[in-house]
């Protein structure tokens, strides 16, 4: 190629080929110069949309207040239906369980023993023993019983009046007065006893023997023969 040749190629224009796009892809907007797009126009909200939103949200209020409505008709069945526990004024407790069986022609038969004592801690005191075939059955007759048994125990003040020893078959319980401070030195059967009958101040001590049930009775036969106090004396 000669040098004039050379020169007319390079000063020929260059030509730019312009990107070409598929159908599926979209062209681009051209944007000219100093134009901005304006943001797209939002739909004018009619009467009648706003009118059905009111109306849903006072059916979705009128639903909630129903439901309350319903949730304290049933707390008040509830609470109807439910038995009021009323609080015992006697003071109860059961010393001992036991599992008793009978022999019988057919065979043996089990069932539960519960001794209890109740007292009303005024000076009124009682026990029982009673027998059934379930432990709750065989506490609440023996609860029952104990409260028809109760007898009247004379006290001096939160004490005993006099020394005493009370017997029950091969158990002895020594029963002394106390004074104030001293508390209910005692423990099992006799105790339970004493807080029954509302002695607060007490000296106690058992011999020989330590079942229940007969430390109990002879308890029992100590405090009933307690003669009245008077001021003038025993």
């Amino acid at each position: 190629m000669n040098l004039e040749e050379k020169q007319e190629f390079n000063d020929q224009p260059i030509e730019r080929s312009e990107p070409s796009f598929s159908g599926d892809q979209p062209v681009p907007d051209e944007i000219e110069p100093g134009i901005v797009k304006q943001a797209p126009k939002t739909k004018p909200i009619k009467a009648e949309e706003v009118e059905e939103e009111a109306v849903e949200e006072e059916e979705e209020t009128e639903s909630s207040k129903e439901k309350g409505r319903l949730a304290q008709r049933l707390k008040v069945k509830k609470s109807r239906a439910l038995p009021k526990i009323e609080e015992s004024e006697f003071i109860e407790k059961v010393l001992a369980i036991n599992r008793v069986t009978k022999v019988t022609k057919g065979g043996k038969k089990l069932s539960f023993s519960a001794l209890t004592v109740v007292g009303d801690g005024k000076g009124r005191v009682g026990y029982s023993l009673e027998k059934a075939g379930e432990v709750a059955i065989a506490i609440r007759k023996s609860l029952n019983s104990a409260k028809k048994q109760m007898i009247r125990i004379s006290l001096k003040g939160t004490t005993i009046p006099h020394e005493i020893i009370g017997v029950c078959g091969g158990a002895e319980v020594l029963l002394k007065p106390a004074a104030d401070g001293t508390g209910v030195i005692a423990a099992g059967p006799v105790r339970a006893v004493c807080d029954g009958v509302g002695i607060r101040n007490i000296l106690t001590k058992c011999h020989r023997s330590n079942n229940p049930i007969n430390v109990v009775k002879a308890t029992m036969d100590g405090l009933s023969r307690l003669k009245t106090y008077r001021l003038g004396g025993i």
